[in-house]
């Protein structure tokens, strides 16, 4: 264990600079050994804070070569430098600072800062990554013009791009070249990039609402030239979507995206050059699967609207993460419901939530959307951070209406343009565009955990009149009790006995329920009462998925049914054949389970309904994931779950084998493929419908054997691929595995999806095999992708292997993360997750995740990211 605990930075801490940092000028010298960085900074004294003429710069793992101030070089003993900062002294009013480093971006595993990926460099700045880079005040209130100089061989890179507009480049001697960038808008460093290489480009245009003409490029190596059509695309509709949405224009001269295949997150938006995980922006039909399309088209929308929400105006402080991120992924999921299904998006975003966001509430790194205090910021990169932050804005807009959110957006962007800003400031718009105290609302922010709604209803026969009783709750989280209510939106119909919606009046009438169809709970208890209501209801609430809470109802099987049949919202058609089918689980793991004849016709009369989207009749008859399951489980039992999903989900396909099969003959057709909605929806259903007619006859088995060998797209190939692989024939899986691995060798990311293939079966990924999968040529622990597809796939998808009973699941976590620790911090700390549940699983099995956890503890030097899971979990 190391000997130093790390400290906890505090939100209430937060303090301006001594100094701000007007202008920027870099220099980097790309040497076949080492990196020569020469960053000149114009300094502005803060006269807001108390001056000693001190300033305190951060850096990392540098190399100082000299220190120049207004033009006089400094000796040693006139500044201090440890390992983390360079302290200055005798600094004047405006002072010039011109520093000089060397770093060494091959030696760079962390992929912070600059680092090689293959022979590029690139750049990952966020969220403390250009400390790396040079000496630097690296925090996102200190906004700064950047200009950027790259200096580099001509032959071997060269595409040289920083951020902003090209300004200069001139072939100096020695082969070398010189290119220029200078970025007009005040930046962060976070939003810092580079890239060097031997690229080739995708080019376009876009014209803007005002008729300026942006030049967009995407940015590749060779071999992936072929890959950028959608990229490209989804970057343009993302353009167009932002200028009639937000009224939000791009505002440079030229927009880049590059692919890089090292990288530690999805993509970053580097102000006007974009760098990518290459598995978010590459695609063509033969190689991405519709799921790797729509994430392209997601990340390319969300990275480009960054550049208003998180860019121009950005965060004073990493507390406001989710002034950017969740207002961003709430902007993002906005444009993939307009591009696409508006309800499959819906209920993608429910899923995360709770299989995901839910099980990090109730888990020790539950933290608030803002949080209070963080040991390493890279931990915070979170499905609360990004997920939850996102829906507390959706439920701002569900409160203001579209009209009032869009008023409320107007005025943030307007207001605060080149600002560095919290979170509040954002609320503080919506309440002076609108008119409206959001004080309660705010509360979402600050309180940690997922609320609970209970609710019980009563209908009067005699008074044709219905109450409705919500209780909210919210359980104690880490450093968190007693909450306090929570200003929760709850969208909802009233279904009468032929399916339809009730016209509804609320007594007693007010500005938050009188027209809207929603029901605003803001105290511990409230009653609501219907009048007018000429029959019995079936009630159907928190449609739309209006807020991210818990909901305790005890509606009937019956009602359920009726619900999933019959609800006007999509939403709640999905979310009733959930309840359902999480029922059937525990009956199936109780020994009582039985499907009965009026669930199997409703189940049977979805298949043959041609007028329903086919991408949601697959999501209804889709059976909850096993972790969705363990999120709705009092204390989790992995083997038991996941013998009880089989059992239904067998007892599916064996009643409905007829119908599931003839949905895949009629969904079965030779069009060209296209990435679009239309057809993967129907690609969607269809190849559910094979998953489930291959578990009741061989003919369904030999079907997907043929599907296999005629498809002409990943997504038909894969997904007869994924169901041959776990078939009960050993042989056959074996077989498959060959001939897809000698058929895509050579392409690393359709590789990365057979390694995550197989190390996701609950067929075949025990931890003996995922060890002799380590061992493989494909795999390498240097990259991150790899490690997702293996380790991450592992522990999140095959929990039947991950919960080996022998606990050798969780010691092949635990090794990896240790290996990890000292190379890549981030990426072991990420891949931390599944171990920290150990307090809601069986005791013989929490036990040993434990043991896991602490034997992780005991190592020497851990870094701050791992140190902060491990200890937080083990309390």
């Amino acid at each position: 264990m190391r000997d130093a605990q790390p400290q906890a930075i505090f939100l209430k801490d937060y303090q301006q600079p001594a100094y701000w940092i007007e202008r920027t000028e870099l220099t980097f010298e790309l040497q076949a050994e080492f990196t020569l960085v020469t960053s000149q900074l114009q300094l502005t004294r803060n006269d807001d804070v108390a001056q000693d003429g001190s300033l305190t710069l951060h850096g990392q793992e540098l190399e100082l070569l000299s220190v120049v101030i207004d033009g006089v070089e400094q000796s040693g003993d006139q500044y201090q430098l440890d390992d983390e900062s360079l302290t200055l002294q005798g600094l004047a009013e405006n002072p010039v600072v011109t520093i000089k480093t060397r770093i060494y971006p091959h030696k760079n595993t962390a992929l912070e800062g600059l680092y090689q990926s293959g022979s590029m460099y690139c750049t990952q700045c966020e969220a403390e990554g250009f400390r790396r880079i040079t000496y630097y005040l690296d925090r996102p209130d200190v906004m700064s013009v950047f200009t950027t100089h790259i200096i580099a061989d001509a032959g071997q890179y060269p595409v040289l791009l920083s951020n902003g507009n090209l300004i200069a480049e001139q072939t100096l001697a020695n082969g070398t070249k010189q290119v220029s960038w200078n970025d007009p808008h005040k930046k962060p460093a976070y939003l810092f990039a580079l890239v060097a290489g031997d690229l080739q480009v995708k080019e376009d245009t876009f014209t803007t609402m005002s008729g300026r003409e942006v030049a967009l490029k995407i940015f590749v190596e060779p071999q992936n030239i072929d890959k950028t059509d959608y990229a490209l695309d989804a970057l343009k509709r993302s353009m167009k979507w932002d200028e009639e949405s937000y009224g939000r224009e791009y505002d440079l001269d030229i927009f880049m995206i590059v692919a890089v295949d090292d990288f530690n997150m999805g993509a970053m938006e580097n102000k006007g050059l974009n760098i990518f995980n290459s598995s978010c922006v590459l695609a063509n039909p033969a190689t991405a699967t519709d799921a790797a399309y729509q994430r392209i088209e997601a990340i390319v929308a969300h990275e480009y609207f960054h550049n208003w929400s998180g860019n121009r105006v950005t965060c004073r402080d990493w507390f406001q993460l989710s002034l950017k991120e969740g207002f961003t992924v709430f902007r993002d999921a906005c444009f993939s419901a307009d591009m696409n299904s508006a309800t499959v998006k819906r209920i993608e975003d429910a899923r995360i939530m709770r299989t995901v966001q839910f099980a990090e509430d109730a888990g020790p790194m539950a933290h608030p959307v803002q949080p209070d205090s963080f040991i390493e910021i890279s931990n915070f990169y979170t499905v609360t951070i990004y997920e939850k932050g996102a829906e507390v804005v959706g439920m701002q807009r569900k409160i203001l209406g579209d009209d009032g959110f869009r008023k409320g957006s107007d005025l943030y962007f307007d207001r605060h343009d080149g600002q560095a800003v919290t979170i509040y400031d954002f609320t503080q718009a919506m309440e002076d565009a609108n008119g409206v105290d959001l004080t309660l609302f705010k509360r979402w922010y600050k309180q940690a955990g997922t609320p609970v709604v209970s609710v019980s209803s009563e209908y009067d026969a005699d008074k044709q009149q219905l109450s409705l009783t919500l209780k909210q709750r919210c359980p104690d989280t880490p450093g968190q009790t007693d909450k306090q209510p929570m200003w929760i939106p709850v969208q909802f119909g009233l279904l009468n006995s032929r399916g339809q919606d009730l016209p509804v009046a609320v007594e007693p009438a007010s500005a938050w329920t009188q027209a809207s169809q929603v029901l605003h709970l803001t105290e511990a208890e409230q009653t609501f009462v219907f009048s007018n209501v000429a029959e019995q209801p079936v009630v159907s609430l928190f449609r739309d998925f209006s807020a991210p809470v818990k909901v305790e109802f005890d509606q009937s099987r019956d009602e359920l049914l009726f619900l999933l049949q019959h609800d006007s919202d999509g939403f709640n058609r999905w979310d009733a054949g959930q309840r359902l089918m999480l029922q059937w689980i525990n009956d199936a793991m109780s020994g009582n389970f039985v499907l009965d004849s009026a669930a199997e016709q409703v189940l049977r009369s979805l298949l043959r309904d041609e007028e329903l989207d086919p991408a949601m009749v697959a999501y209804l008859l889709t059976l909850p994931s096993e972790s969705y399951i363990a999120e709705f489980s009092a204390v989790i039992d992995p083997q038991a779950i996941y013998h009880a999903r089989k059992q239904v989900r067998q007892t599916l396909a064996q009643a409905l084998s007829a119908d599931f099969k003839a949905v895949y003959q009629r969904l079965s057709n030779s069009a060209t493929y296209a990435p679009e909605p239309r057809q993967m929806s129907a690609r969607a259903l269809k190849n559910l419908a094979l998953s489930y007619w291959v578990l009741t006859d061989n003919e369904g088995l030999q079907q997907a054997q043929q599907q296999y060998q005629q498809a002409d797209n990943m997504t038909d190939q894969m997904a007869a691929f994924v169901t041959l692989i776990n078939s009960s024939d050993a042989d056959l899986s074996e077989e498959y595995l060959q001939r897809f691995y000698q058929q895509w060798q050579g392409d690393v990311l359709v590789v990365n999806q057979w390694l995550a293939a197989q190390a996701g079966s609950s067929q075949l990924a025990s931890a003996k095999f995922i060890s002799t999968l380590l061992q493989h040529d494909a795999f390498d622990w240097r990259n991150p992708n790899k490690v997702r597809s293996v380790i991450g796939a592992f522990a999140n998808q095959a929990l039947c292997h991950f919960h080996a009973e022998d606990g050798s699941g969780y010691r092949l976590l635990a090794d990896a993360v240790i290996r990890l620790n000292g190379s890549n911090p981030q990426i072991a700390a990420r891949l931390l997750a599944p171990l920290t549940k150990w307090k809601r699983v069986i005791p013989q099995q929490g036990a040993q995740m434990k043991a896991e956890l602490e034997r992780i503890m005991a190592e020497s030097d851990l870094s701050k990211d791992v140190y902060e899971v491990v200890s937080k979990s083990l309390v």
